[in-house]
């Protein structure tokens, strides 16, 4: 079986694994196997820096999620555990019990189909294919439905000696229950109660009796009721039919085990091979889940490079909030190989947060083999660490503040960070002085820019905007917000940084406009000035959006209108084809017609003809010369017809014209 490529050390991504909900987002692939274990098998996936292994996963997934796509079934199949069953069989002399004996029977089922599955597909999905092993001989599935069923059941026809066993215990019972059926419908019944009944007691069978009884018959009391006023006894008159019947059991027991034993040898020599077959229907389940998964929320194989190169997501969305229904906005992100660090900003609830989120978790996801939520054209480098500072770090065990949390991820940062990591930095610079803080911020900025790490930053810091101009290879960005109704649109802006709309949305909540015009003469010139410039981007923005949809729906129209035309002459030329059709039919007609009349004219002639010659007397000859003059006459009237023909024709060639025109 082909190895799992190595993942990323635990160091270089588990924190930000857990801050980005990664867990989470696997459990929602895993929902789409087909069993636990292949659901356990996707939970366990994991970042990875082998590029190749990457690619050859993301490449398996896209043709399986291809045919999903097509609307092709790719069935996996629920396999049991028998993990442990399959590690004892290595074991020289260890038995199987039943039941993993059963698990086994359906193990082999399950491969079996999936290995059928991988045959059927292999023309489209020869990556996924390769995933088929050497499967083992088919006798071990007619031997073992032959010997146990679906629950654990030895069945009769393990053995002709176990089923010979079966019917001596049958046959014992049949005479101990008869010995003690006429014993207990002798006594009285100041010996049993009126129901009494043949039961078991401590594996044997017994009669109730009355304790107080002076009548029961002499035996062994195995058992007592709760008020100890019934005894259970075996009587001694059918003890020897009860030992019988254990030795009966006895033998069966004895040969149920030599069955056991007899397969359990049978499965030792292919142990490896049903290792390797449970491995690889497990492979297939966790493939399947991950292309079920790449086709429910149209995700397309993104190419990988390796750090440092271009970031670019097409149509990204978040895969958490896919799962959780409703509408989501995807967002189209770029970054060449010469632009490292995107400083957000804008309002809150603007989805900022989530775009840092989501375009973290595509590149995880696509480094563990899974397809994310992108569109064709997606681009990931291969990250070799990731950090992630999104929320409250504050911690009181570690006497730790909010900021001194922020402060303490960010030193590790910057002591590892390089060329193949990716960055978060949620509200960078907050949680102290604004000042002091843009400038922390501005630093590290910098200096993680000329590392070549690709970092994300959201702010609300006004200072941080102009980096950008400052800052080779630092871009800004904002997700757009409507000022009119102060409501987000979560369209991602590359380029532009946002406003922050805190004056206006608190004069939208009421807040006293006194309060609001005290507040707006204390923003600075520089800030004045910066929120205006952008309100104007903003402006301009909004007119070329408008724009382009107008010259859209122009063009949409003028498609229509082209389409409408296009119609319009295949229907003219269908009706030109049609009307030279019909006057080519009538004119070959015509024709016939007209050689038909001259055939016959032509056989009257010939007619007269015979009869003038063989003419004896005057009445035949005037007879043969009226029958030539009539055939003369009839061959005349056919050229007519002729010429007729020919202008009805020409008359019907002058009609077309007039009606094609």
């Amino acid at each position: 079986m082909r190895s799992a490529p190595a993942p990323l050390p635990e160091s270089a991504v588990a924190d930000a694994l857990a801050t980005l909900e990664f867990p989470q987002v696997l459990d929602v692939v895993a929902g789409f196997a087909a069993g636990p274990l292949g659901a356990a098998r996707v939970r366990a996936r994991q970042p990875s820096a082998d590029g190749d292994a990457i690619r050859r996963e993301l490449a398996e997934v896209g043709e399986v999620a291809t045919l999903f796509r097509r609307g092709e079934v790719v069935r996996a199949e629920l396999v049991p555990d028998v993990s442990d069953a399959l590690s004892r069989l290595k074991v020289e002399g260890a038995v199987l019990d039943p039941i993993e004996l059963a698990d086994i029977r359906r193990l082999l089922a399950a491969v079996r189909a999936v290995d059928g599955e991988l045959r059927r597909v292999a023309e489209f999905c020869p990556l996924a294919s390769s995933l088929r092993v050497q499967l083992p001989p088919r006798q071990l599935d007619a031997r073992l439905a032959q010997a146990v069923d679906d629950d654990g059941n030895i069945l009769d026809s393990a053995s002709p000696a176990l089923a010979a066993a079966r019917r001596n215990v049958q046959a014992a019972r049949q005479r101990l229950l008869r010995a003690l059926e006429s014993i207990l419908h002798g006594l009285d019944a100041q010996t049993i109660s009126a129901d009494a009944s043949v039961t078991i007691r401590n594996g044997r069978y017994v009669i109730p009796l009355r304790r107080d009884s002076r009548k029961r018959p002499p035996g062994i009391v195995h058992d007592e009721s709760a008020s100890a006023a019934t005894l259970f006894v075996e009587p001694q008159a059918v003890i020897e039919h009860g030992n019988a019947l254990r030795e009966a059991q006895v033998e069966e027991e004895r040969e149920v085990l030599r069955v056991l034993r007899q397969l359990s040898e049978l499965l030792r020599p292919e142990q490896p091979a049903l290792v390797e077959a449970f491995e690889s229907a497990i492979a297939v389940d966790d493939l399947v889940a991950r292309a079920r998964y790449a086709a429910a929320v149209k995700g397309e194989v993104p190419a990988v490079e390796e750090s440092p190169a271009a970031l670019a997501l097409v149509d990204a969305r978040h895969p958490l909030l896919l799962a959780a229904g409703g509408a989501v906005v995807p967002f189209d992100l770029t970054l060449d190989a010469r632009e490292r660090t995107l400083v957000i900003s804008g309002p809150n609830t603007g989805g900022k947060t989530v775009l840092l989120k989501a375009t973290a978790l595509a590149a995880l996801l696509a480094q563990s083999g899974i397809v994310p939520p992108v569109g064709p054209g997606s681009q990931l480098p291969i990250f070799r660490r990731v950090f992630a500072d999104i929320g409250d770090r504050q911690s009181i065990a570690a006497s730790l503040s909010t900021f001194s949390a922020h402060v303490s991820l960010l030193r590790r940062v910057l002591d590892e960070a390089d060329d193949a990591t990716l960055i978060l930095l949620d509200e960078v610079g907050s949680g102290t002085d604004p000042a002091e803080g843009a400038a922390l911020a501005a630093a590290s900025l910098s200096v993680l820019t000329r590392r070549g790490a690709v970092t994300l930053a959201t702010t609300h810091l006004g200072a941080l905007k102009s980096l950008a101009t400052e800052v080779p290879g630092v871009v800004n960005g904002s997700l757009q917000f409507d000022g009119d109704s102060l409501s987000p649109t979560y369209q991602f802006r590359k380029g532009v940084p946002g406003r922050s709309y805190g004056l206006a949305i608190a004069r939208r909540l009421g807040v006293t406009p006194a309060v609001l015009q005290d507040a707006e003469g204390r923003v600075s010139e520089r800030e004045r000035e910066l929120d205006a410039l952008l309100a104007r981007a903003e402006a301009r923005d909004r007119e070329l959006t408008q724009r382009t949809q107008d010259a859209e729906t122009l063009q949409l129209e003028l498609e229509g209108r082209a389409a409408g035309l296009e119609m319009q002459r295949a229907a003219q030329e269908a009706r030109e084809k049609e009307l030279r059709a019909r006057e080519k039919d009538a004119e070959q007609r015509a024709r016939k017609e007209a050689r038909r009349y001259l055939l016959e004219a032509r056989e009257e002639v010939e007619a007269a003809l015979l009869v003038a010659r063989d003419a004896a007397d005057d009445a035949k000859a005037k007879e043969a010369r009226r029958l030539i003059e009539s055939a003369a006459d009839a061959l005349r009237d056919d050229e007519g017809r002729e010429a007729q023909g020919a202008i009805w024709r020409s008359e019907e060639r002058r009609v077309g014209k007039e009606c094609r025109s």
